[in-house]
């Protein structure tokens, strides 16, 4: 999608959509909405929808960073304690190792 043909009001609109996408669980729109807009939001020179865009990126690159936090940690606590989790990490894994080292 070339942002360069839109209108500053569907530009606006499409960065909503993404913004607003990313509460469903999608945070990876939050990324790609923060890549697509960061120039109509900080380089370009001013313009009316401006400013909620600029708000609408720094809040979705806010939003990636926590969701980004939460997995890695999720991620480091399992990694750690999943054998002595026992049966409760292994119904939560969908590959289930043999053994404890």
């Amino acid at each position: 999608m070339d942002l360069r043909k839109m209108k500053d009001d569907d530009k606006l609109d499409l960065c909503r959509k993404y913004y607003l996408g990313g509460f469903a669980l999608l945070p990876f729109l939050w990324f790609i909405n923060f890549v697509w807009f960061f120039k109509e939001a900080f380089r370009r020179p001013a313009f009316e929808q401006q400013k909620q865009i600029k708000s609408y990126v720094i809040q979705s690159i806010i939003g990636t960073s926590v969701w980004i936090a939460l997995i890695t940690a999720w991620v480091v606590i399992f990694q750690l304690n999943r054998a002595s989790w026992g049966a409760t990490a292994d119904y939560m894994s969908f590959i289930i190792p043999k053994g404890v080292s």
